[in-house]
């Protein structure tokens, strides 16, 4: 009975092409790559993202709430068409991006998860969603949100969206942004970089074991200083950047 009613609540992924893992050298000298991974390494996620659950810097807490959410929801078969990128240093997890197929066409981007502050790391995997998108799954649009005023610059602004307000993510139902071909195509010349294929002993450390951030974000030592923040004059107003109240999610 219970393996019947599994076949009625697991979604049938639809087959797709598989991210090519790509590899860039950073800014710090370092070799990211970045790759797609199965529901198999799931775990070996997981440990590295419930600490930020208590970060409330930068939104971390609620991102990363709704990020281990979001690989459960892989990992137990209740997404359809959901897959996960990862970006790692020498074998290091550094990000995490993922989202789904909504449809032939149209994706629907999840989260965009740094684990190591600097280096544009997050920005260099969010640019690998985005060419997964459309120079691999060959979609034309893709919608995202974000949660917080940086992921809002380095997407909404920096890629120069379009308000698609009509249409309610699936993250919370607030209004969506989208990527389309053509502003991808005019992003791509300088905001999509690295490398194909992988040296193989690059590749070969980062499937072998998916090793702990060194220095992954952290609460505040002053308990006090998150809350503050909230309230400082000098940070950047959402609504001033955005022209409107709705939240955003791809932090």
């Amino acid at each position: 009975m219970a393996s019947d009613i599994e076949k009625i609540l697991r979604p049938i992924d639809n087959t797709a092409p598989l991210f090519p893992p790509k590899f860039m050298i950073l800014s710090s000298g370092e070799k990211l790559i970045i790759r797609q991974v199965g529901r198999d390494e799931i775990p070996a996620l997981l440990p590295h993202v419930e600490p930020l659950l208590k970060v409330e810097r930068d939104f971390y807490d609620i991102v990363a709430a709704r990020v281990y959410a979001e690989l459960l929801g892989y990992y137990r078969y209740r997404v359809q068409d959901e897959y996960v990128l990862v970006a790692q240093i020498n074998g290091e997890l550094v990000a995490i991006v993922n989202g789904r197929r909504l449809n032939p066409e149209v994706g629907m981007s999840y989260h965009t998860l740094s684990l190591r502050r600097g280096l544009r790391i997050g920005a260099h995997a969010f640019a690998a969603k985005m060419e997964y998108h459309f120079d691999i799954l060959r979609q034309k649009e893709v919608l995202i949100v974000a949660e917080s005023p940086n992921g809002f610059r380095r997407w909404m602004i920096e890629y120069q969206l379009e308000k698609r307000f009509d249409i309610a993510h699936e993250l919370g139902g607030v209004p969506s942004w989208t990527l389309t071909r053509q502003l991808y195509e005019k992003a791509k010349g300088t905001l999509i970089v690295g490398s194909r294929p992988v040296p193989p002993d690059l590749l070969k450390q980062a499937e072998d074991q998916i090793l702990p951030p060194s220095d992954p974000p952290r609460p505040p030592k002053d308990s006090l200083a998150a809350r503050r923040s909230k309230y400082d004059p000098t940070l950047p107003s959402v609504n001033n950047l955005t022209g409107c109240t709705g939240g955003n999610k791809d932090a």
